[in-house]
């Protein structure tokens, strides 16, 4: 069946709620008006009391996560755009991914965010970015970053069952992408090499993995090989996959919708020379 990346955000959360009472979800305007995107759409009618819109405030919206996380709930809160993760710093850095290690594995945070990302959409300069290489500075959290519909269904499952801090980032401009979907079991940590070649490796993730197949299968009828691989998990990175992609090729072109100044690419590259 042909479903939308959308889509499968919401029937993913659905399927997980109605299997875990534990589950809920909050977020602004994610109830009566089924969130900015549409994406929780029905939930809060068919989950009384476990779909709750919150007041516009990402740090109470977090901390509350944090807290019932911490008590034997699995929260799923949904931060409006991924500009506004600079408002619940804080509470990742000093709270969220210390836990564990304060009391040496004996509390847990599984707090999934999910957080829609990216340019393309005319928001302007404080609702467009991708945050990604500050997040990833934090210990204790994992980041996932999905291109297609198919990875957005296993990768949510597993960041729901994952007992750490999980940011679910989510383009904008994916929302509407379709493709016919398989059922997968995704770990995270794990990436997909998503096109066979032997001239060039590209890495990336998200949406920009769209536009690094598309200039790959134009770069294919000019002779050009290109092997496409998909991280879907920025942290932690499978970087036994990609030593051994670039021990095949050795040529290596990281391409991500973030900063170049200790960027996700930065991370790679140091990684790969260390490697």
């Amino acid at each position: 069946m042909i479903k939308s990346y959308g889509q499968m955000i919401n029937e993913t959360l659905d399927e997980e709620m109605e299997k875990d009472k534990s589950i809920f979800l909050i977020g602004e305007d994610i109830g009566v008006y089924g969130g900015c995107f549409g994406i929780t759409k029905g939930l809060y009618e068919k989950y009384k009391g476990r779909v709750i819109d919150s007041p516009m405030s990402e740090a109470a919206i977090t901390g509350l996560g944090i807290g019932a996380a911490m008590n034997g709930l699995k929260p799923i809160i949904e931060i409006m755009f991924m500009d506004f993760m600079t408002l619940i710093y804080d509470q990742l850095f000093n709270h969220a991914s210390i836990f564990s290690y304060l009391s040496n594995g004996e509390i847990s945070v599984p707090l999934v965010i999910r957080v829609p990302a990216g340019a393309g959409r005319g928001y302007g300069t404080t609702h467009s970015k991708t945050l990604v290489s500050p997040l990833m500075h934090i210990p204790g959290i994992k980041i996932v970053a999905p291109s297609n519909p198919t990875d957005v269904k296993g990768l949510l499952k597993s960041s729901i069952k994952d007992k750490d801090p999980v940011i679910f980032i989510e383009h904008k401009l994916l929302y509407q992408e379709k493709q016919e979907i398989k059922e997968e079991n995704i770990p995270l940590g794990k990436a997909k090499i998503v096109k066979e070649g032997g001239d060039i490796l590209v890495i990336s993730y998200s949406k920009t993995l769209l536009d690094c197949l598309d200039v790959a299968n134009n770069l294919d009828k000019e002779g050009v090989s290109v092997e496409v691989l998909d991280l879907r998990t920025i942290k932690p990175l499978d970087m036994d996959l990609i030593k051994k992609c670039v021990e095949k090729i050795g040529k290596v072109l990281i391409v991500e919708e973030g900063y170049s100044t200790c960027g996700v690419s930065s991370e790679i590259i140091a990684k790969i020379n260390e490697s």
